[in-house]
């Protein structure tokens, strides 16, 4: 290796350990903000290696029976080792060895039906040739919003504050992340149907130098940093309204269709057990109550029906 390698393997660690650092530090506050909101239960911390032969570990944290939050969890992990047959199939087609992947993962479900789901993701990949140089490298992630009853100021207010977080980076990035969110949260089997009323979405943002690497982790930190505010007004405001057996039970017909997506379709999900990772964090997303009732149709003119409409037809927020 020469110099100049040398200089650009210890450039990299230092843009790891910076990235690492930001999704611990992340990870506190987060859970600082909903253990807040709670005002009951705390979240519980699982630390975990893997297992012998491979390389990293993560911290889990759980949030469960709460005053508000029925099961959620915010979860670390930064995890490296040598790239299988069976990741090869679903990475980028480069001759990688080894890869390295560090992040932050989300998913909430409150016990309230008038309060939503929500779930994101921040995250950074690295891919090594046999030499360990780095020959690929990207960050990808996002947020959504799951509501089981439609409070169009709540859609309005969670898109709005990821549009101002991606606005000084470009104008362009919010409508563009907004319907690739759109496209990718969908039940295909469903008839096109969207998990909720989206977010935003993005993956494989490569860094062409130095000072562009440094301008996406500045945008991803900037997303990362948007979600407490996204979030914990809107769970604040609803976590309070009555609601009976009704309500209850379309949040798990609605739950229902969150396992499905996450199941079959999530690409985060999939990755994870194809590869062996670490199964109680993956279906950690999972939520705890859920309904499967055969041909199911909400009432016509109800506010059931109201949401489920917008899911069969992406609106615009903004």
């Amino acid at each position: 290796m020469n110099a100049d390698s040398k200089i650009a393997a210890l450039d990299t660690a230092a843009f790891r350990e910076q990235w690492v650092n930001y999704i611990h530090g992340l990870q506190d506050r987060i859970c600082a903000a909903l253990e807040n909101i709670d005002g009951k239960s705390r979240f519980m911390e699982d630390r975990w290696e893997r297992e012998q032969g491979k390389g990293g570990g993560g911290k889990t944290r759980v949030i469960s029976n709460g005053n508000v939050f029925e099961k959620g969890g915010v979860n670390t992990s930064v995890v490296y080792g040598e790239v299988t047959d069976r990741m090869k199939q679903q990475l980028p087609p480069v001759d990688a060895k080894q890869w390295f992947a560090a992040g932050l993962s989300l998913v909430i479900h409150p016990f309230n039906p008038y309060t939503p789901t929500v779930h994101a993701n921040w995250r950074y990949f690295e891919l090594y040739d046999a030499n360990h140089q780095t020959i690929d490298r990207w960050f990808g992630g996002g947020a959504d919003l799951t509501p089981y009853y439609l409070f169009e100021e709540d859609a309005r207010h969670f898109h709005g504050t990821l549009k101002n977080a991606m606005d000084s980076f470009g104008q362009e990035l919010y409508p563009q992340y907004k319907k690739q969110c759109d496209d990718y949260f969908v039940n295909t089997h469903r008839g096109n149907e969207t998990r909720g009323i989206g977010g935003v979405f993005y993956d494989h943002l490569r860094p062409a130098d130095a000072k562009h690497a440094d301008q996406l982790m500045q945008f991803q930190q900037a997303n990362g940093d948007a979600f407490i505010e996204a979030y914990c007004p809107i769970a604040t405001k609803r976590k309070d309204l009555p609601f009976g057996a009704r309500e209850k039970y379309w949040q798990e017909i609605r739950r229902g269709r969150y396992v499905e997506f996450n199941l079959l379709h999530d690409r985060g999900t999939i990755f994870g057990l194809k590869t062996n990772g670490r199964t109680e964090s993956i279906l950690m997303s999972l939520p705890p109550t859920v309904r499967f009732d055969y041909g199911y149709k909400p009432e016509p003119g109800s506010e059931e029906e109201r949401l489920w409409k917008v899911c069969l037809r992406p609106k615009d927020w903004m």
